[in-house]
């Protein structure tokens, strides 16, 4: 769990510093550094919230004197209108924050809605709906976070999470003349021993913790 949390801020740092990097010259021209004030944080369309936790997080890396009270946590269902969360403090501190923050909101809440959609579309059915490593760089832990607030369940997490023969692996072993029943056996032979005994849904699944 640490090393998570050190991922997160990670995380978090590196978006701050991609935004924040140079200052915010509009609220610094304009708002009294001791203006103190609220600001809501409101749904604008219906779906599963993911990512408040890490929201908060932004904000208090701007600055740890802002309070921020959670109103709807991670997988709650909102729809137009709903309060999800109240920051409270310095209004340029508030401003400096917002965008991260909600970038943050908005790009995970939709992974998890839309993760949402498909679970139930296939309710009843004896599926399950999994996600791949086709993520944003240097996001993977966040939106595979938000597949499992959405309903869905994490495959590989990395390369190193388990054995997946694609087309070009066997596009490879073919050109040196190995059949697909010799491909699968070499696989079996090789893998790792750890990978025979943990399921993959144990060792891929990412967990946040962020209070």
């Amino acid at each position: 769990m640490q090393l998570i949390e050190a991922q997160i801020e990670e995380i978090v740092d590196r978006a701050l510093a991609e935004d924040l990097g140079g200052g915010d010259v509009t609220t610094e021209a304009l708002i009294p550094g001791d203006q103190q004030g609220t600001a809501s944080i409101v749904a604008k369309a219906e779906g599963v919230l993911a990512g408040i936790e890490v929201a908060k997080r932004v904000f208090h890396r701007v600055d740890s004197e802002l309070k921020v009270d959670i109103l709807v946590e991670d997988g709650g269902r909102v729809k137009p209108g709903d309060i999800v969360a109240r920051v409270e403090g310095k209004v340029a501190s508030i401003l400096k924050a917002e965008r991260v923050a909600l970038n943050f909101l908005q790009s995970l809440s939709g992974i998890a809605s839309e993760t949402n959609r498909y679970i139930e579309a296939i309710k009843g059915l004896p599926v399950r709906i999994m996600d791949t490593r086709k993520t944003t760089p240097g996001l993977r832990l966040l939106e595979k976070y938000a597949v499992r607030v959405g309903g869905g369940e994490n495959h590989r997490m990395s390369l190193g999470d388990g054995i997946l023969i694609k087309d070009n692996h066997l596009e490879a072993l073919r050109s040196r003349g190995l059949s697909l029943k010799e491909i699968l056996a070499q696989a079996r032979k090789n893998a790792p021993l750890s990978l025979r005994r943990v399921p993959l849904s144990s060792r891929a699944a990412p967990q946040l913790s962020l209070r």
